[in-house]
This record gives structure tokens, C-alpha cells and sequence, in this order.
């Protein structure tokens, strides 16, 4: 039986994020993000073009041309980055509702997502007061010497599986060494990206340094990664589209980060604690229902305990 319109939850409007205000896409276009447990509608998002990835990238350009953000002292971006992590801790459970209600994660992966993703941004606000260069020995009355400045404009394009921690691990260590970026969420779970990119507007970093577009990645994607604005690109995805990515960004000769499919092996050794081995081979490989590149999907085991070791493994299997 059809829900009853009167009964179905209000759709709430999610806008694109660019140069510090929520906008609508240039086309006017939306689509719709569901509930993957119910398929019931929970959002209507803008769905950006490239125009839409043009305006982003001009305001990311403005922004690390001639904005403060590169050019504060590295404790002031500490600070700041120490605020977003305070204001994730602070809407945990919103958050984590969200994740899950978009995601269909269970709530306790949820919260300990967004507590990670907390954690990310503390790390870096750490991390980002101890960088520093090399001086390198010169044959001769000569100083030569290695400064770390930032990239530029960052583009970077996460998946589904970890919405927000994965965003949060994009954005983290390039906001804290200098960068101005434009966030790419997938189209499915592209709610908490958008709250994120919110979150660090709110906690100081400046208009035009974090952008978000949400929309369709074949076209989004390959766009920013030919853009001649943008200096680097990251994505996280399967191995087929990094490699479209990196053969695009090759026009331009961007900075490349990609991180692909795995094929991860568990090794299990003789002398093991049987029952810590078999709940941790069971968590790596189920955790997160199996969607992780790090999933441990092939199990090598000692001839000495592969029978015990099968026996407890299948039934907690089971």
C-alpha cells in the first residue's frame, strides 16, 4: 500500500554551498535523497551543473588569491578548526540521526562517525602548527631551504559509505595547511556534506574557502578535474573513475590524490588468541555492512588453526 501523502514527512530544501551562501543551482534543477531503509523521500538538493562548478571554483580562486585564509598565522586556523570539531561534538546526535536516516548505516556507526570526523579536525588543528620545512646542506657560503605553502584550490570528490567522515578527511588536512576547496559529496548521501561545509562557516573559516556542490559526479567531477582553476583534485572511489580522473587532470598537470578499491588480506597467525582474531576478522569484513575499501575480504590462515579457527568463525557467521 502507497504511504498517505498526509502522513509522509515535509521535504526540506538543501542548497548548493558557494562563497558562503546557500544557492540554488543556475539550471533551477533538484533531485531527491531517500531514505535507502524506507525509499521514502527525506530531501530535495540542488542538482549543479557547470555552471554551478564555475561559480564554485571562482570563489575558491578569489578566495586563496586574495582572502585571509592562506594568510593567516597557522595557530589562527587552529582555532578555528578546533571550533568545528567543538560544533560536530555539540550536534552529535543530530548529526548522527541524519547520517543514518540518509545513509541507512545503524545509529552507533553513525555517532562514531561523526565523533571521528571530530577527531579529524582536531588532529589537524594540532598538526597544523608543526609544519615546517627542510634546510638542505649546500656545497659553498649558500642557504638553501624548503617552505611548506599551500596547494591552491583543492577539488575533492568523496563516496557514499562514509559521508561525513569521509568529507571530513578531505577537508581537515587542507583547510589546516592553507587551501580553498570545492567538496563533491556523492549524489545519494549528500546531506551531512552540506551540514559540514555549513559547520565551518559557523566556526569562522571564511566565504568562498569550503564549497559544496551536490549533483551528478560523472559530469561535476570530470569538470572541476579539467578545470584550469583548480590545482589539485582528491577522490575516493572505485579504481574506473580515478583513472578518468587522473587522465583529465593531465591536461591541466594537477596534484593527483586517489584512493581506490582494495583487495585487503587478514592474516591470522599460529600463536593468535583465537577469539580476539575471530571477532576481528568478523569486523573487518562486516563492519560498515562490507562497504569500505579497507574490508578485509580474504582471510589467509595457518594450516596449524584453520580448522578451529573455520569452525568458531562460520558459526558466529551465522
Amino acid at each position: 500500500m502507497a504511504p498517505d501523502v498526509a502522513t509522509m514527512p515535509q521535504l526540506q530544501d538543501y542548497q548548493l554551498l558557494i562563497n558562503g551562501r546557500q544557492v540554488p543551482a543556475a539550471n533551477g534543477n533538484t533531485f531527491t535523497t531517500v531514505n535507502p531503509a524506507t525509499n521514502q523521500p527525506l530531501g530535495r538538493i540542488a542538482k549543479a551543473g557547470r555552471e554551478d562548478a564555475d561559480r564554485a571554483v571562482a570563489a575558491a580562486r578569489a578566495a586563496f588569491d586574495d582572502g585571509p585564509w592562506p594568510r593567516l598565522t597557522p595557530l589562527e586556523r587552529s582555532r578555528i578548526l578546533h571550533r568545528v570539531a567543538a560544533i560536530l561534538r555539540d550536534r552529535l546526535p543530530e548529526l548522527a540521526r541524519i547520517e543514518t536516516m540518509t545513509r541507512g548505516k545503524i545509529i552507533v556507526e553513525s555517532r562514531g562517525d561523526i565523533t571521528a570526523s571530530a577527531n579529524c579536525f582536531e588532529y589537524y588543528a594540532g598538526l597544523v602548527t608543526q609544519l615546517w620545512g627542510e634546510q638542505i646542506p649546500m656545497n659553498g657560503p649558500l642557504l638553501d631551504y624548503t617552505p611548506r605553502e599551500p596547494v591552491g584550490v583543492c577539488a575533492q570528490i568523496v563516496p557514499w559509505n562514509f559521508p561525513l567522515l569521509m568529507a571530513a578527511w578531505k577537508l581537515a588536512p587542507a583547510l589546516a595547511a592553507g587551501n580553498t576547496l570545492i567538496l563533491k559529496p556523492a549524489s545519494t548521501t549528500p546531506v551531512t556534506a552540506l551540514l559540514l561545509g555549513q559547520t565551518c562557516l559557523e566556526a569562522g573559516v571564511p566565504e568562498g574557502v569550503v564549497n559544496v556542490l551536490t549533483g551528478p559526479g560523472k559530469e561535476i567531477g570530470q569538470h572541476l578535474a579539467a578545470h584550469p582553476g583548480v590545482d589539485k583534485v582528491a577522490f575516493t572511489g572505485e579504481t574506473g573513475t580515478g583513472r578518468q580522473i587522473m587522465a583529465t587532470a593531465a591536461g591541466t598537470i594537477k596534484k593527483v590524490s586517489l584512493e581506490l578499491g582494495g583487495k585487503s588480506p587478514n592474516i591470522v597467525f599460529p600463536d593468535t588468541n583465537l577469539d580476539e582474531a575471530v571477532n576481528g576478522s568478523l569486523f573487518a569484513v562486516f563492519s560498515n555492512a562490507g562497504q569500505r575499501c579497507t574490508v578485509r575480504t580474504r582471510l589467509f590462515l595457518h594450516q596449524d588453526i584453520h580448522d578451529e579457527f573455520m569452525s568458531r568463525f562460520l558459526t558466529k557467521v551465522r
